[in-house]
């Protein structure tokens, strides 16, 4: 494992542990299921996402980051702009795409077959900030390698960046309770849990926003952002329609969910169930 690998496992596992003790010490939610019921699938799933990307691309997007420099692809790298400033708006401009791309896999009815398994998730903990499923990790894989190539992003400014996405995803994922004052200062600059939770809601309405990851910014800018759930943070129903038996937790179940029938071609075309 090179050093950049074992700089992400590093930051991966700590967030990890320290979200997982911040959710027994102060939890958001009553847990609705055990986590023994759900994290076994969860962290199977990335495990899988993680072998997979290895396979397919073993350099990893900071590889294609050092190619791309090399051959002088990209506007950055056109442009000779200052290291300093290259790297820090590479980091802005991945995380418009991956905002960007989020939004996409909702509209499209087969890229939300993909997504559709990380909103299955009958409860929202650090553990969902991992679960995605392997397609769609690969589709996602492609789509930042293009875009960093395109902007000549330095390989220094997307290993920050997908240490900061990882790090986000576990933080905004999980089910934390943050004063409230404390709360509404952070979701000025990120998503917090509070914010991100409304995304995972059952309410499609609630789904159709707060799509970002790591900057609550883009929300704002592009009006997908909702400031509350419309049954409160305790009393809201989380997941989607189509799969709401426990059963549908179990790993293979999850890895066969995009390939099987469901009630809506996207949630963008569906209408609030309840």
């Amino acid at each position: 494992m090179n050093h950049k690998e074992a700089y992400r496992l590093a930051f991966f596992v700590g967030v990890f542990v320290l979200m997982a003790s911040f959710e027994l010490l102060w939890p958001r939610r009553a847990r609705p299921l055990p986590r023994l019921r759900r994290w076994p699938n969860n962290i199977g799933i990335a495990m899988i996402d993680t072998f997979l990307a290895r396979i397919v691309l073993p350099m990893g997007a900071t590889g294609i980051a050092f190619i791309a420099e090399h051959h002088g692809w990209g506007l950055f790298n056109i442009l000779l702009m200052p290291r300093a400033i290259s790297v820090i708006t590479s980091c802005f401009i991945l995380d418009l795409v991956i905002y960007a791309q989020h939004w996409l896999f909702h509209q499209v009815p087969f890229l939300w077959r993909l997504h559709r398994m990380h909103h299955a998730d009958l409860d929202v903990d650090v553990s969902t900030g991992a679960r995605f499923h392997p397609l769609e990790i690969l589709l996602s894989l492609g789509i930042k390698s293009v875009a960093i190539i395109v902007i000549g992003a330095p390989a220094l400014g997307v290993l920050i960046f997908e240490i900061l996405l990882n790090a986000t995803s576990m933080f905004n994922h999980s089910n934390v309770r943050i004063p409230a004052s404390l709360e509404s200062m952070l979701r000025m600059f990120v998503v917090t849990p509070d914010m991100h939770r409304i995304h995972h809601s059952i309410l499609t309405s609630e789904t159709n926003s707060n799509y970002g990851f790591n900057l609550s910014w883009w929300d704002r800018l592009f009006a997908t952002f909702r400031a509350e759930p419309k049954e409160g943070h305790e009393h809201m129903t989380l997941g989607i329609q189509q799969f709401r038996d426990p059963k549908e937790l179990r790993i293979d179940r999850l890895l066969a969910q995009p390939f099987r029938n469901s009630e809506c071609h996207s949630v963008a075309d569906s209408k609030d169930l309840r």
